[in-house]
């Protein structure tokens, strides 16, 4: 049936379904639980929203009474004009922050951050109730924790849908979606005439473990961010083509964008992980079958190396990490070391002989922006998202061919990566993929769906890169 005659109805009843089962569940588990949260909830909304008008109240009383001097009514206007001013911004789609545990986490990370030391109000809504700290501020950045159920088919809808109603009555500006699985209520947003902006971070019914009703329940999260989000953002190429041919609708390019550091010596690492530089081939992401991460384990089982390859992402319970750890147990130069963060996550990057992207899909990927900017010689698998990043800088292998990418592996680990070289790809990444710019454009988007005369338009033409140098 095509979406524009698919009813209200339909659009709602199995999201309906979901929640009033999950609220079930949790009311037969844990009553006191449920009622304790949604009363420290709605207090909160109440209070918060009307701020402003009782702050606006007690100067107008204050005038009519005389009571107060001059100073007094300055200094209240001033706090009132403040309150008025400042934009407040709500985030929902990430699970976690702080957390370095997805692309979409890091970015939303690093993005509420900025916009706060901007001036902005920012709160991001995080995924499951924790007890005695599910309201909490991080450097500025206000964070609120919305119950859902920990089932990964239900896990995005429930908590999506219940972080849209809170923050529908919290006075927020902006309602900012990120990933099209969590943007379905976003049409609940538009219709209680909230703006709303969505960041495509891929497009991921495409994914390899989301088949059936979560498939289909991520392409109507699309349809519905491509009909009714103020602003469509998207971070590739690829991307916006895609919305423009299918939907026809102008979407706005804002690549995702990293902070630079200076190269680091090969210090922790080799004290944890034996490791030295340029021994050792380096992943960096989640592992799930989206990523490759098993084919790059059975394409470097084939290839003939001496170096080691190094797994660096979250190690969790699913059936897929799993046969990856188990694999990866069998061959003593293969090191998996969960959750890597800070200064040692930056030695293996500088230190690399080698960076390997081997996913199936991808949106914008962080890690290998990562891997760029600090001049590592870098191998992915060759889909468009992967390979207009790189773009001279990078060698390419057939996705999910594992033949290839052993050879791959033995061609790139065995030849020399010249210093000009580096030298041109981290200048390349300096220009392209500059954090303050991508800043820029979201202050830009988030003062046209507001209504901010001042502000210009976003361009939704796609921008050139600018390369540097010629491949050696």
């Amino acid at each position: 049936m095509p979406y524009m005659q698919m009813t209200e109805e339909q659009f709602k009843v199995p999201v309906l379904k979901n929640v009033i089962y999950a609220l079930r569940l949790v009311w037969q588990t844990d009553k006191r639980l449920l009622i304790g949260y949604l009363l420290q909830e709605g207090l909160y909304a109440v209070f918060s929203r009307y701020l402003q008008n009782i702050l606006f109240l007690k100067i107008l009383l204050d005038v009519i009474t005389g009571s107060g001097d001059f100073r007094t009514y300055v200094g209240e206007l001033a706090a009132f004009a403040l309150l008025a001013l400042v934009v407040k911004v709500a985030m929902i789609g990430h699970k976690d922050f702080p957390s370095r545990s997805g692309g979409v986490e890091v970015m939303v990370g690093g993005l509420a951050r900025s916009l706060v030391e901007r001036g902005y109000d920012v709160t991001v809504y995080n995924r499951g109730l924790e007890k005695h700290h599910n309201v909490y501020d991080v450097d500025g950045v206000h964070a609120r924790r919305v119950f859902t159920l920990q089932k990964p088919a239900l896990n995005a809808t429930i908590y999506s849908f219940l972080a849209t109603f809170d923050a529908l009555f919290r006075g927020f500006d902006v309602i900012h979606y990120h990933a099209i699985g969590p943007s379905v209520p976003l049409l609940i947003a538009k219709l209680f005439g909230k703006h709303t902006v969505c960041t495509v971070h891929g497009l991921n019914w495409k994914v390899d473990k989301w088949r059936g009703f979560a498939s289909r329940y991520m392409k109507l999260g699309e349809r519905i961010a491509a009909k009714y989000a103020d602003d469509l953002v998207v971070l590739s190429e690829t991307e916006w083509n895609y919305f423009l041919q299918k939907y026809d609708r102008a979407s706005i390019l804002i690549p995702n964008a990293i902070r630079f550091y200076e190269k680091r010596p090969c210090n922790l690492i080799r004290e944890k992980y034996g490791l030295e530089q340029g021994e050792y081939i380096l992943y960096v992401g989640r592992i799930s079958p989206e990523k490759g991460t098993m084919d790059l384990v059975e394409g470097y089982r084939k290839a003939k190396t001496e170096k080691k390859l190094v797994l660096v992402g979250p190690l969790d319970d699913s059936e897929y990490c799993r046969a990856v750890q188990q694999l990866a147990q069998n061959d003593p130069n293969i090191i998996m070391t969960d959750y890597v963060v800070g200064d040692p996550l930056k030695e293996l990057y500088s230190n690399c002989g080698l960076f390997v992207l081997p996913s199936h899909t991808e949106g914008l990927s962080l890690s290998l922006l990562e891997g760029l900017s600090i001049g590592a010689r870098c191998l992915v698998s060759d889909i468009p998202e992967n390979t207009v990043v790189t773009d001279i800088y990078g060698a390419a292998f057939t996705p999910e061919d594992t033949d290839d990418l052993a050879r791959a592996l033995e061609r790139e680990c065995a030849q020399e990566y010249p210093d000009a070289m580096r030298q041109q790809q981290i200048e390349y990444v300096h220009t392209n993929f500059e954090y303050d710019v991508m800043l820029d454009r979201y202050e830009e988007v988030y003062h046209h769906v507001v209504g901010n005369p001042l502000t210009a338009m976003p361009s939704t033409l796609k921008k050139e890169k600018v390369l540097v140098g010629t491949k050696a």
